[in-house]
């Protein structure tokens, strides 16, 4: 992913007001943020853990997502979770499930999708090996260019979801 300035941030996202846009808690190291290895930039708001954001490349844009946190759901720390953009499990509380508005009158109703998502947002740096969620080797036989394509196809299906598939015939 190419380096993305404030500015290009605030402007990219297609479910909140721009009011809303303007008022988020950006990431805190944005310029130290792993461009390189990086398909999508997720993270949690700052001053407000149960608001999380991700913005994408797609359709030769950026596509921004508001999301939120869904309350009171509680994982067994003997159990094992698996996101379903990147497909890496996770133990107890490392998958959490993030609902975000649709886009235009489906979102002004109240209408959301919901995708179970690394709570932390960093499916790129699992796919690609940086980070870890488990002990222990990961077997999968898929190459990490694979995986990444997977995580960016899964990413891309939530992200039609939110739009109303608007961008999915682009």
């Amino acid at each position: 992913m190419r380096p993305l300035t404030e500015r290009d941030l605030r402007a990219s996202f297609v479910n909140c007001s721009k009011g809303e846009a303007r008022r988020l808690g950006l990431p805190r190291d944005l310029a130290g943020a792993p461009w390189a290895d990086l398909d999508f930039l997720g993270w949690r708001d700052p001053g407000a853990p149960e608001r999380a954001y991700l913005v994408a490349e797609r359709g030769g844009g950026l596509t921004g997502v508001a999301l939120r946190l869904a309350q009171d759901v509680r994982r067994s720390l003997a159990k094992s979770t698996l996101c379903s953009v990147c497909v890496t499990p996770h133990p107890g509380t490392g998958v959490a499930l993030f609902t975000a508005p649709r886009v235009g009158a489906a979102g002004r109703q109240g209408n959301t999708v919901g995708v179970y998502m690394c709570a932390d947002l960093a499916c790129s740096l699992y796919v690609r090996g940086r980070r870890q969620a488990e002990p222990g080797p990961r077997f999968e036989t898929l190459t990490v260019e694979e995986r990444v394509a997977r995580a960016v196809a899964n990413l891309d299906a939530f992200l039609g979801r939110v739009l109303d598939d608007t961008l999915a015939t682009a």
